[in-house]
């Protein structure tokens, strides 16, 4: 019997009635795995393929053949909108079997909720904060709701691959089904699984099944990439070059940006006029600067809007009308984002994407890929690299145009060897483990230390902390009173932890700042950070706000719209770069080769870097002479191996080498002032990476590297021993360090 023949009769109506002619390569391989084994399923397939029907339709086929005793299916996203969106498909396609579909977060109606409770069934839809919140405040609902469980799915499984998030996830599956007593099977979607081995481990774990990885024959990829390279003012940079052979645009431009626009916008904006794009920019400052500027643009030009804006500090309202707009398949805004529009919303037929400067990571960029080329057409983006000319006394490390090589790089890394990120697995997640305690306190109520353990350390994600590491967390929080001891002996959640359990922000993981609700009138723009005194003038939105007052009991700024263009400040910080992307980007600049993506500035930009590169001598070795005693080093290696060559050197070599005044551009070089010559500096740096040394040692004597959102109520010691274990490369960072000496 073929898949589509043991799909549900309403199933195979849905189908005819989308006109779809055969069933896809995902749905073939995800029907043949889940009707045909009871492991779980990680299905990885390009963005747009189906994966959602391709995982859905085999699942309610099973439901409806025999329908569950409670919630069937726990869907959990990353997102509200994704939820949201989804939310839509799935009603239409479980309406004529009457399979039920809720969605539980904070924008979902209470009604819908009670309903679930009082007669669980179907779907429900909830992201890992949402689940949070149902295991601390609706813990003894949980065994009626979900004991009989058939599936777990999990969309945009990569984007939980590398953080506590993503933990915290699991560990709220492994509780959830030890306490309904059920057994789910799990389907994990993504567009973007680099090593699929290691992410259906990661999806198995605590599961006792094994994970199944289709084979999915997805046809050939065909993309429109283009990559341009601007400096803020004239001249750029094949100004006065001879005639190079060049990429032709992907098309004329249409219109022209006042001519004291910064090129690289200007250059957007005549090429979103009349067309619906998205602008991705890499933190919510520069999509409020560049929505500015854009709309600054249209206002100079004399004609109507067109740019929208969309980020995570944005109200509700903004967000939901730049999806709404991109929905529309008639209209023509664009709309400036981060990674908020970068996950699988439905954003209709967007013809392309633009991106200012690399993204940090080669999953984020083939999401962001990804958001173009549905129905039917090829996927389009266009990396617009920005860059300040150097200074005429510029010193070599800032004459290269980071951001240009590395967006060549993630390009290259994923045209050639289909490299993405790999899961982030061995950390010790201290963090982690306070939260899940307070939360496992705060939803079962008393418990004695062992049972209390017994319910956490088992957990798999803690798999490398011990039973001396929890005595000593748990002993702390007794001393800080996060946590209280009965006359009975057993521990409940103290008063100071209360504060932190009770708050709605304990639900999350992931690091958040203070942040002001801005207003203006009756109307919610978002959320800032820091806010400005009275008078001063703030970002958001796109727009530029007077602040009129300040309600700091409340966090609340009140505003009017002014004019102007000024910096908006959220907080962010840059992602984490992979070793492989800047080991790459060391091949770019090193090798001969041309790409065809790249247009006329930016194949003289690369062509001087490359100059560049090669006469001062960083083709041969990583250490390059500054003049006098000042050195550059480019070691080519990913964020958290860079983090620790910069501790070795300053704590395990400083004083052989003479080194001091380090300072980095993380992780692309770092610079120092030091006594002695390369040969020198490389024998000595091989000879301690070669010594047994404990990785505490590359931690500051008074240090408490604080990463993670509840580190700061950990014991110190655990804090230096998850940072020196878990987020420090040393091995990665000795292996470079050995090879410099063997190539010399």
């Amino acid at each position: 019997m073929s898949v589509y023949e043991r799909y549900s009769p309403f199933i195979r109506d849905y189908i005819y009635r989308s006109g779809w002619k055969v069933l896809r390569g995902v749905q073939e391989a995800a029907g043949a795995a889940i009707f045909s084994s009871y492991d779980n399923v990680l299905l990885t397939a390009s963005t747009a393929s189906g994966k959602t029907e391709a995982a859905f339709f085999p699942i309610l086929t099973l439901l409806e053949e025999d329908p569950p005793r409670s919630v069937g299916v726990l869907y959990i996203a990353p997102l509200k909108a994704l939820i949201n969106d989804q939310f839509g498909r799935l009603n239409e396609l479980c309406e004529d079997a009457g399979i039920a579909v809720c969605r539980w977060h904070g924008d979902a109606s209470q009604t819908q909720k009670r309903r679930l409770l009082k007669k669980p069934s179907g779907i429900l839809q909830i992201t890992p904060e949402s689940l949070e919140a149902l295991m601390i405040n609706k813990h003894m609902e949980i065994p009626s709701l979900f004991y009989d469980l058939r599936f777990i799915v999990i969309d945009e499984i990569h984007s939980l691959l590398r953080g506590d998030r993503g933990l915290q996830t699991f560990c709220l599956i492994e509780r959830l089904c030890r306490l309904a007593g059920c057994t789910p099977r799990r389907v994990g979607l993504s567009a973007t699984i680099g090593d699929p081995q290691a992410a259906g481990a990661f999806l198995a774990a605590g599961s006792g099944r094994q994970t199944v990885i289709p084979r999915i024959d997805g046809g050939r990829e065909v993309w429109r990439i283009s990559m341009e390279h601007f400096f803020s003012t004239a001249p750029q940079a094949d100004e006065g070059q001879p005639s190079l052979a060049e990429t032709p645009p992907l098309e004329p431009a249409t219109d022209t940006a006042p001519k004291a626009a910064d090129p690289g916008l200007g250059y957007i904006f005549e090429h979103t006029r009349g067309k619906k794009c998205l602008v991705f920019t890499n933190s919510r400052e520069e999509c409020e600067s560049v929505c500015q500027t854009l709309r600054q643009y249209c206002e100079a030009n004399h004609e109507p809007e067109r740019f929208l804006i969309h980020h995570g500090n944005l109200s509700v309202s903004y967000r939901e009308s730049a999806e709404a707009e991109m929905k529309d398949d008639d209209s023509l805004m664009s709309v400036c984002a981060t990674a908020t529009l970068e996950l699988g919303i439905d954003i209709g037929r967007l013809e392309r994407a633009f991106h200012i400067n690399a993204p940090f990571t080669v999953s984020g960029f083939l999401q962001r890929m990804g958001r173009t080329g549905r129905r039917g057409n090829p996927s389009e983006m266009w990396f617009v690299m920005r860059e300040d000319h150097p200074e005429a006394r510029a010193l070599l490390p800032e004459m290269i145009p980071w951001y240009l090589i590395q967006g060549i790089a993630l390009v290259q890394l994923y045209i050639e060897e289909r490299f993405v990120e790999p899961p982030r697995l061995e950390r010790l997640p201290f963090s982690l483990l306070y939260h899940q305690t307070m939360s496992t306190l705060a939803s079962c109520g008393e418990m004695t230390p062992a049972e209390l353990a017994s319910r956490i350390l088992p957990l798999s994600c803690f798999h490398r902390i011990s039973q001396e590491d929890y005595r000593l967390l748990l002993r702390h929080l007794l001393e800080i009173e996060h946590i209280s001891r009965t006359e009975n002996g057993g521990l409940i959640v103290g008063l100071a932890g209360e504060r932190i359990v009770n708050n709605y922000k304990f639900y999350a993981v992931f690091q958040e700042n203070i942040e002001y609700t801005v207003r203006t009138g009756s109307e919610e723009l978002g959320t800032i950070v820091k806010p400005p005194p009275v008078g001063d003038k703030i970002a958001i939105a796109g727009r530029v706000w007077a602040v009129d007052e300040v309600d700091h009991q409340k966090r609340l700024v009140y505003c009017t719209l002014v004019k102007g263009n000024i910096p908006a400040y959220f907080g962010d910080v840059a992602g984490d770069i992979h070793t492989r992307i800047l080991e790459r980007m060391r091949g770019v600049l090193a090798e001969q080769q041309s790409y065809p993506y790249l247009m006329k500035h930016a194949v003289c930009r690369l062509l001087d870097a490359r100059d560049c590169f090669a006469k001062s001598g960083l083709a041969e070795c990583p250490l390059i002479s500054l003049g006098g005693r000042m050195w550059a080093l480019f070691p080519w290696l990913g964020s958290y191996a860079f983090l620790a060559l910069e501790r070795f050197l300053k704590i395990r070599c400083a004083e052989r080498l003479g080194l001091k005044g380090l300072t980095s551009a993380r992780p692309y070089y770092m610079q120092f002032t030091m006594q002695v010559g390369a040969e020198e500096f490389y024998r000595i740096a091989a000879e301690e990476a070669e010594r047994e040394f404990e990785p505490l040692e590359l931690v500051y004597p008074e240090e408490v590297p604080v990463f993670e959102k509840y580190d700061e109520y950990v014991p110190q010691e655990l804090i230096r021993r998850g940072f020196a274990y878990g987020v420090l490369d040393i091995e990665g960072m000795k292996q470079r360090v050995k090879g410099w000496q063997e190539g010399v």
